[in-house]
């Protein structure tokens, strides 16, 4: 028995049908497009969702690790508010009280005539000319120190005395 085609079907097919055995090549071609937008659209938007870190890290921000770690929060936690104030913060300049604070103790040691040679390293004061230690104003012969006990000998030399509290003003409440 032939198998005789309805009389209402078309003799000729659309092109998105396939014959059996053969490849659906629209189908491949939905399936590249659609890995392909995926890998985009993620790539985007890691891109986007690193905007304030990159933002802060090309500024030299004080700030930049507060920035990143407000970045991962909004990541993992899809809180869009922790992303907005990570940007926010990468935006702001806050002022570099460091510096300033450094050249006020720089000269603040030069008026007590604490002599510094760098003033990038943290090493305790070195003893002024003008400063006795604490051994040679009691007249006991000088005995040899490391660094740190003349530094602080050198800072209890400058404390003002301290004043009994029965001396003390009366505070006002």
């Amino acid at each position: 028995m032939a198998e005789s085609l309805n009389p209402a079907a078309t003799h000729h097919l659309p092109s998105f049908i396939t014959a059996p055995g053969q490849t659906d090549v629209p189908m491949v071609v939905t399936g590249v497009l659609l890995v392909l937008g995926v890998l985009l659209f993620g790539i985007v938007f890691f891109k986007l969702h690193t905007l304030p870190e990159r933002v802060a890290h090309k500024s030299q921000k004080i700030q930049f690790e507060i920035v990143a770690v407000l970045g991962l929060i909004a990541l993992f936690t899809h809180m869009h508010i922790f992303w907005v104030i990570g940007l926010l913060l990468a935006l702001i300049d806050f002022p570099d009280f460091g510096t300033m604070m450094s050249r006020i103790a720089r000269s603040v040691e030069k008026m007590a005539g604490i002599k510094t040679t760098e003033p990038a390293t943290e090493r305790p004061p070195e003893i002024g000319p003008d400063v006795k230690r604490a051994d040679e104003a009691a007249g006991m012969p000088p005995q040899r120190h490391d660094r740190s006990k003349e530094g602080d000998r050198a800072v209890a030399a400058m404390k003002p005395e301290t004043v009994p509290a029965s001396q003390k003003e009366a505070s006002h409440a």
